[in-house]
């Protein structure tokens, strides 16, 4: 319990940080409001995966790729919003995320900002880059994307945690639906000529590759 205190304070205070960063007029009664909203859809119960604890493995990641980033706080802001709304029984959690954090960060950003944060967590929904003009606002995409995915390239036993973690997100489906459902998105993945794409994260892609065909191999197998 100390743990998940002591985490929630240490995101609560990188959150105030970045979006002071963006913003130096906001009050810190008006951070701690939106960051305590944030923490109450994180730590909903039907989230054994999408919960605060995965956006903490974010940042870890973030602070290792930090300096490569042009817009950083935008970044994170896009981070802890990217899956602030996730119903496992709907589809539309991406555009729903994207929308309720323009709702709530329009009166404290400008709508340039606002635009590139939802695109951001618009194009988690693919996992692939989406038209963007501006160089170094790919760049970061990519960085933020591959942050996303980069569970899936980490040893087997984080992995195979993960992999429980999402069937537990959905016990509602039965198993035989899960299977088939779970194995669709897992060979979408495979299907992609790259996972990562960052240099940074290549390191990832052999390890990603294995842990996917494991798992479609364990879930045919059950």
């Amino acid at each position: 319990m100390r743990d998940l205190s002591q985490m929630n304070s240490e995101l609560g205070h990188r959150f105030s940080q970045h979006l002071f960063a963006l913003n130096s007029d906001i009050t810190p009664a008006e951070s701690r409001t939106l960051w305590l909203d944030i923490a109450t859809h994180y730590n909903e119960t039907v989230r054994a995966y999408h919960s605060l604890r995965h956006i903490q493995q974010l940042f870890f990641q973030f602070e290792h790729i930090r300096q490569h980033l042009h817009q950083p706080h935008i970044i994170a802001l896009a981070l802890y919003y990217h899956d602030v709304i996730y119903n496992p029984m709907r589809s539309d959690n991406e555009i729903k995320s994207a929308e309720y954090m323009s709702d709530k960060l329009a009166q404290y950003l400008n709508d340039q900002q606002c635009q590139h944060i939802y695109d951001l967590i618009m194009m988690t929904a693919t996992h692939q880059l989406t038209e963007l003009a501006d160089k170094d606002n790919r760049s970061d995409a990519a960085y933020f994307l591959d942050m996303d995915l980069s569970i899936l390239g980490m040893p087997w036993p984080e992995y195979e945690h993960y992999a429980q973690a999402i069937r537990q997100e959905y016990a509602h489906v039965p198993m035989t639906d899960y299977k088939t459902g779970r194995t669709q998105v897992l060979q979408t993945l495979l299907a992609h000529p790259r996972l990562y794409l960052t240099e940074h994260y290549q390191q990832l892609e052999t390890q990603a590759r294995s842990n996917i065909e494991h798992e479609i191999n364990l879930l045919r197998a059950s």
